[in-house]
């Protein structure tokens, strides 16, 4: 649970400023009104068809079937802001098309990771277990953003969002030794 946003959460922290911040620090250089269109319209367009696609292929096939495609495509859209970060490009439509395919990998990866937790919880007492869950949720985001900044400082925004690509070893690690029965999440047939 703590390890599976490892990388999205450094990246998250960084997005907007990577956005913002000029070119000649490594940002791209846009003004909050882009910024609003790209990350607050776009990605969230994108954000939310991947959690509803996500969910009707969870609920098609089950968590166990779709725990792999939903992880990479979580951690490997990261690569659209190693592009972006190297390219500098100019151009806001693929400015946009990165972001809205980097939102839309998040939410189809995230509902494993929601589906994941509603799983883990099952039981006795489901209420109080997912929201222990959801705390290390919080947790699992909160503790790599702390020192996303500073490392991003360090490296710079390019070698940042590589680093974030490499990071994603851990998640996957971690999904690599999950237990999952083949029926959950899948929708029950009504009779």
């Amino acid at each position: 649970m703590l390890t599976f946003r490892f990388s999205e959460a450094q990246v998250l922290k960084l997005i907007n400023p990577f956005l913002l911040d000029s070119r000649d620090v490594g940002g791209l250089g846009l003004t909050t009104g882009e910024v609003g269109l790209v990350y607050g319209s776009i990605g969230i367009v994108g954000l939310t068809l991947g959690g509803i696609i996500g969910g009707f292929a969870a609920a098609k096939g089950g968590l166990k079937k779709w725990i792999w495609p939903m992880t990479l495509s979580m951690l490997l859209t990261i690569l659209a802001f190693v592009y972006l970060s190297f390219s500098q490009t100019h151009n806001f439509f693929i400015i946009n098309t990165c972001v809205f395919v980097e939102q839309f990998g998040y939410g189809f990866g995230f509902t494993a990771y929601m589906l994941y937790l509603i799983y883990f919880s099952e039981g006795e007492h489901k209420t109080a277990h997912y929201a222990f869950c959801t705390g290390f949720m919080a947790l699992g985001m909160m503790l790599p953003g702390m020192f996303a900044g500073w490392l991003q400082e360090i490296l710079g925004y390019n070698h940042f969002f590589v680093w974030a690509v490499v990071c994603s070893i851990i998640p996957v690690i971690a999904v690599s030794l999950l237990k999952i029965d083949p029926e959950f999440g899948k929708a029950k047939k009504e009779q």
